[in-house]
């Protein structure tokens, strides 16, 4: 059996197009901060889009995967926060979320578009794209904001609700 040595990662010569260094890569994501109350199911994806995004610095593609883990983060949520979710497609979930007031019209746009990227990656139907760290972290971004929303809204809520795994009262 033979053994395959991988190199020391060194930067994506590509990475150079937006920070000067590794260390600069912390810029980037330092306001990505996972706040208490989010399902840890939900918090661990989102710390790993995170990480992802600060790794590109040495594999570009990574911005992309951090991309659609986000989104993984915010199907958790929505599952946990609609009624009925059960095993519908998110693009079920959307379309509910927009209809109950759970989600804005723009938050449905923007999480349809995901979507759509999403499943064209996972089904062969689009080739993987590199998103530059550039759109990458408003993306991501712009997830880790309505996870936010979505558990604070749920928070404040005072109904009462039998405690799930993955529920995101903290």
């Amino acid at each position: 059996m033979t053994t395959q040595r991988l190199p020391v990662p060194v930067p994506d010569m590509r990475a150079h197009l937006f920070v000067g260094s590794y260390a600069d890569m912390h810029d980037l994501v330092e306001d990505l901060v996972v706040p208490t109350g989010v399902p840890e199911a939900a918090a661990t994806v989102l710390r790993t889009a995170r990480e992802l995004l600060r790794q590109s610095y040495y594999c570009y593609e990574f911005s992309t995967v951090a991309v659609m883990h986000s989104l993984i983060a915010v199907e958790i949520v929505l599952r946990d926060r609609i009624p009925g979710a059960g095993t519908k497609p998110l693009f079920q979930l959307i379309r509910q979320g927009a209809d109950a007031g759970t989600l804005t019209a723009r938050q449905a746009e923007y999480l349809d578009y995901g979507r759509q990227i999403r499943n064209g990656m996972a089904h062969g139907k689009t080739p993987h794209a590199v998103m530059p760290p550039a759109m990458a972290v408003p993306t991501v971004t712009t997830s880790f904001a309505i996870v936010t929303e979505l558990c604070l809204a749920h928070g404040q809520q005072n109904q009462p609700r039998p405690a799930e795994f993955g529920s995101c009262r903290s």
